[in-house]
This record gives structure tokens, sequence and C-alpha cells, in this order.
């Protein structure tokens, strides 16, 4: 057993030839000859259409990055007009903001123009246009309070008809208001039409009740 353990100690690797040498040498020089070209002919074939679609990525995210910035930019600047437009009370600067903004930036600012000057006209502008329902029905709510004296209570539910869903937030208090109308004009049957979506309506809000109960 020892002496077949030495034995294949003795055995050696075969050592490559000179010769075999040259010759992996040369195949090694073939092969990174023939890579070579087929990269050169991919780059010929493909290069423009790679730099191209590198191009177009570069501007895509470079325009990105500016749109970030730039509307980043505007936000910052729409909340700094807003604030020194509210701290001089300048309803025609608020109205400028709203005209220039979106969304409930733009309908925030025109409310608060409402609030300074009390130009009904802007309420209207918020019920036709404005980009958030808060604004909306709230805008709708306030003419009503100033105009519902010359409207007969069919008008007023007509108006505040969009509001007949508890999507509003002021749901409850369109109900309440248009059975208030009812009552005034002598309607009582239409009135309790009202009165007893409220009453029946357990989410009901427990002042919008009182009045209910009160009103039935």
């Amino acid at each position: 057993m020892a002496n077949m353990l030495e034995r294949n100690k003795k055995v050696k690797t075969p050592q490559k030839t000179y010769q075999e040498h040259a010759e992996d040498a040369l195949y090694r020089e073939v092969w990174e000859d023939v890579n070579n070209e087929k990269t050169q002919q991919f780059l010929k074939k493909y290069g423009r259409y790679m730099i191209a679609g590198a191009l177009g990525i570069m501007i895509i995210v470079t325009a990105i990055q500016i749109g970030v910035r730039t509307h980043r930019a505007a936000k910052i600047s729409t909340a700094e007009n807003y604030e020194v437009a509210i701290a001089n009370t300048d309803a025609k600067a608020l109205a400028g903001i709203a005209k220039n903004s979106s969304g409930a930036t733009a309908d925030l600012a025109m409310f608060n123009a409402y609030l300074i000057d009390g130009d009904v006209a802007k309420l209207d502008e918020l019920v036709k246009n404005g980009n958030s329902r808060e604004f909306r029905d709230l805008a709708r709510m306030h003419i009503i309070g100033i105009r519902g004296d010359e409207m007969d209570a069919a008008a007023v539910e007509e108006f505040l008809s969009p509001m007949d869903t508890k999507s509003s937030p002021f749901y409850y208090t369109a109900c309440l208001t248009i059975a208030q109308k009812y009552v005034a004009d002598g309607n009582r049957a239409a009135a309790n039409k009202w009165l007893d979506k409220i009453l029946n309506d357990k989410d009901a809000p427990a002042v919008i009740r009182s009045d209910a109960e009160m009103l039935r």
C-alpha cells in the first residue's frame, strides 16, 4: 500500500510542449480577433441606435428634473404670493392666484377673495368651475344665504340638488336648509320629506338632528 502511494506521489502532470503553448496563444489571439470583429460589426449596425437611446434617456431624465424643480418653485412662489395677499387683504391678488393656480389652492384663493371683497360673482365662479367639491358646495351654501330670500323653496331645492348626496360635506346642512325653506313657504308635506331624511339617518349630526326635530 505504501509503495502505491509513493508511486502516485511520483506521478507528474504532463507539461505542455512549446508547440502546444504556441497553439494556445494563437487560438486566444484568433478568438480575440473574432470577438473584436463581431463587436465592431455590432457597433456599426446598432451603434447609432444605442447612442440615440442613451441621449433620449438623458433628455428625459433632464426634463423630469427640470420639471420637478420648476413645479416646486412654482408651488413655493404661489404659497408666498398667497401669504402676502392674505396679509394685505388683497382680493384682486387672490383672484389672480386663483386664475393662475389649480386644484384646491385655486379654490381657496378665490373663496378668500370673496370673503375680502364680498363679490358674489366669485362664488358663482366657484360653483361653475371650482376644482373641489368642498368649495363648490360651500359656495352654493353661501349663495343661498345671500339670495335665498329671493328664491322660493322649489328654486332652493333645485339649486342645492347637486348636494343631495353624502359625498357632499354639506349634505345634512343642505337638507335642513331646504326643509326650512319649505316650512317658511308653508309647504309642510315637502318640508317633512326632507326632515325625515335627516331624522331617519343614524349618521346625521346631533345638531342637525335637533334642529330637524324642532321643525318636525
